[in-house]
């Protein structure tokens, strides 16, 4: 199997990243909603309107479900995280004092709770592969490539610690900068640049190893 074929499902599954990204990804997430917007529903969760928490939930599910699974690597713990991430939500949603974009505030919730569960886990990462793309239209080459470099992909992100993965998902999924990512993680923005230096240097390493086997 071609090396190249490799790189380019990395790039795949981080959207504008090169494995030499910058200070920030392209493609931020979107939801169609502005930041004002998802405040103003914060807002009314605060005043305990069960209709606002509602749409919350759904707005949020999609991405707190991609984050917590690419934090955590365990499937079985997305839905309990996304649970107690969303009823802190609820609790908290009060406290909430603009300094930052509702997103980074409820991703921030996110990360935390996803700490907390590892931790309860014993920090178990599996090897499942949590990403499923639509391969209905492939043919059987394009869908044995794919599941083959999925698997790679995904033993290759295993290898990372689970801050260094946080930073990757947050970069080149989530196309946050480092200042953002900083008050996700609760760390210095230098601390940020620093996980993301090891995370890209240990994955460059890993696939170089693997370039004869692939």
């Amino acid at each position: 199997m071609a090396f190249e074929g490799m790189d380019a499902w990395a790039l795949h599954q981080f959207p504008g990243a090169a494995m030499h990204g910058g200070d920030s990804g392209t493609g931020k997430w979107s939801n169609g909603v502005s930041d004002d917007d998802e405040a103003v529903l914060l807002g009314r969760v605060a005043a305990e309107e069960v209709a606002a928490f509602e749409d919350l939930y759904r707005l949020y599910s999609p991405r707190l479900q991609r984050f917590v699974r690419g934090i955590t690597r365990q499937p079985t713990l997305i839905e309990e995280i996304l649970d107690d991430t969303m009823m802190v939500v609820w609790r908290k949603a009060y406290t909430f004092n603009h300094s930052a974009k509702v997103s980074t505030w409820i991703l921030a919730i996110a990360y935390r709770q996803s700490l907390k569960a590892l931790r309860r886990s014993g920090d178990a990462i599996h090897d499942e592969v949590a990403d499923h793309a639509d391969l209905s239209a492939a043919g059987p080459d394009d869908v044995l490539l794919q599941q083959e470099l999925r698997k790679h992909l995904d033993a290759a992100l295993s290898t990372l610690s689970t801050e260094q993965r946080t930073v990757m998902e947050l970069t080149y999924y989530f196309g946050y900068a480092c200042r953002e990512i900083a008050e996700i993680m609760g760390c210095p923005v230098d601390t940020v640049k620093t996980r993301m230096f090891y995370a890209r240097r240990k994955l460059r390493a890993w696939l170089s190893s693997r370039r004869e086997a692939i």
